[in-house]
């Protein structure tokens, strides 16, 4: 019997690093996309290694739409079904929107809206007519925040999937938008983004996140935030004043921005 098959993207390191080892061992062969062609080989060769499946390696760059094309051929491809499509690409701006550069907000809404859309809007019908299948968006607390271009974007992803979950209600096909706070990745290295004032105990590790995410999206789970404190820290952000949350979101965005 084959094995049931996972796409991730943004698998090169992190969460998404941490979903493609997760399902492995979990006995799902993959298909990972990123950009960085050598990291992917790398990590195909290891998984493959240590956890005895077929990984397939996807070139893409998700801003740019011929490749997001290539990625919704594989996920359309029944021959060998993804049961599992995890959006997890991503990146943020450093910059204020006000000095920020236009192409770089564009690839932004490309990479953490168009695309994840795109993907899903692909295969979700497929999952739906065989009633089997799961979803997982990796989105961020930031989405409840006002914490400029990236918070509207995560914002976006969790709105479209509870959207989704609902209209998924009694069939087999799982819809997971996953939110966590601050974890352990290169996301802020890549952004340059100054974190070193952060204190411990607010860092999550993308093993933990990605476990606990995965067994919410099988018990049927919409919306899930990992961790205690920000499962407190998300219930503020929502339900509290809006004046107060935006003050609290321009200063979590200003710390990302200073030196």
């Amino acid at each position: 019997m084959s094995k049931p098959i996972a796409l991730i993207t943004g698998a090169t390191a992190g969460i998404g690093a941490s979903f493609a080892e997760l399902l492995a061992r979990k006995g799902h062969d993959l298909v990972i996309v990123a950009r960085d062609l050598e990291r992917l080989n790398q990590n195909a060769i290891k998984w493959r290694e240590n956890f005895g499946v077929e990984v397939e390696v996807l070139v893409a760059d998700l801003s740019r739409d011929e490749d997001i094309r290539r990625v919704e051929l594989r996920l359309q491809n029944t021959s060998r079904p993804i049961e599992a499509l995890i959006n997890n690409a991503g990146f943020g701006i450093k910059k204020s929107f006000f000095v920020s550069e236009i192409s770089d907000e564009i690839a932004l809404l490309d990479v953490l809206v168009t695309a994840p859309m795109r993907l899903m809007h692909a295969i979700l019908p497929i999952m739906k007519a065989r009633n089997s299948g799961a979803i997982i968006n990796v989105s961020s607390i930031a989405g409840w925040i006002a914490g400029g271009s990236y918070s509207a974007a995560k914002s976006y992803l969790t709105v479209l999937t509870e959207s989704l979950h609902i209209q998924l209600a009694g069939s087999n096909v799982k819809m997971l938008a996953l939110a966590p706070g601050y974890t352990r990745t290169e996301f802020h290295q890549r952004g340059d983004m100054k974190m070193s004032g952060l204190p411990n105990w607010l860092w999550l590790t993308s093993e933990r996140v990605v476990e606990e995410a995965w067994r919410a999206a099988l018990n049927g789970k919409v919306l899930y935030v990992p961790g205690k404190r920000y499962q407190v820290i998300s219930k503020l952000a929502r339900y509290a004043p809006r004046p107060w949350v935006r003050k609290l979101g321009m200063n979590v965005r200003s710390r990302g921005q200073k030196k």
